[in-house]
């Protein structure tokens, strides 16, 4: 049988970069489905630049600034990049900008994001803070296909951590970046193996869960 040729992913990120490098590691595994073919950022000073560079991937700098207000020609100039590099795929790592509906549209099925909250609880922003505030025992993080509606894609994964009362959203977003990092290379590998269909507007994941694992915060035992 002849093996399925490995998906060129692009990664798009604004700072550091953190889950870009845990996609670039698990890329770096032989028998991984995807290849991280190249890196953008929006913002020239990013830090994550310089270790996709490091790992000798290609990078890429569009400044949403030298297109003022037009988000429209400044995702066109990002679609003139990837088009460039042969890219199939994308991976929103820390990405700050708002996508609009033409970009989203042009890449529907192929554009996954990670958020910081079992979605659909806590989107946007101060995910981490809301969530203390609220006295939830449980937060997280999710990996959804991204939809014109914020954070409100199809979830093709989630990882749940407990939630501790010596909790600061430091403390909780250190606990949930760690999952992120575990849960969005596990993410690209399903879509890439096709194990993900979406169907009336939610995942379908033809990987059987394990039954009878629960998370409990406090631990009941």
């Amino acid at each position: 049988m002849t093996a399925m040729a490995r998906k060129r992913v692009a990664v798009l990120i604004s700072g550091r970069g953190s889950n870009m490098a845990s996609l670039i590691a698990a890329a770096a595994a032989s028998g991984y489905p995807a290849d991280i073919a190249l890196v953008v950022s929006n913002r020239g000073d990013a830090a994550g630049l310089a270790h996709a560079q490091a790992a000798g991937i290609e990078t890429a700098v569009v400044s949403h600034r030298d297109f003022g207000t037009n988000r429209e020609a400044f995702e066109q100039a990002i679609q003139d990049t990837l088009e460039r590099h042969r890219v199939e795929l994308i991976c929103l790592a820390g990405f700050m900008r708002v996508l609009t509906p033409w970009f989203i549209r042009r890449w529907e099925g192929a554009l996954l994001n990670i958020h910081p909250s079992l979605l659909p609880s806590f989107k946007g922003l101060d995910t981490h803070a809301r969530a203390l505030q609220a006295g939830v025992r449980i937060h997280g993080a999710s990996v959804h296909f991204v939809t014109a509606e914020l954070d409100s894609g199809p979830i093709i994964m989630q990882a749940a951590v407990p939630v501790l009362d010596r909790d600061t959203p430091a403390t909780l977003a250190a606990r949930v970046l760690a999952a992120e990092h575990r849960i969005y290379p596990a993410a690209l590998r399903l879509v890439c193996e096709q194990h993900v269909r979406l169907v009336d507007g939610r995942c379908v994941v033809d990987v059987a869960a394990v039954e009878g694992v629960m998370l409990v915060a406090p631990d009941a035992e």
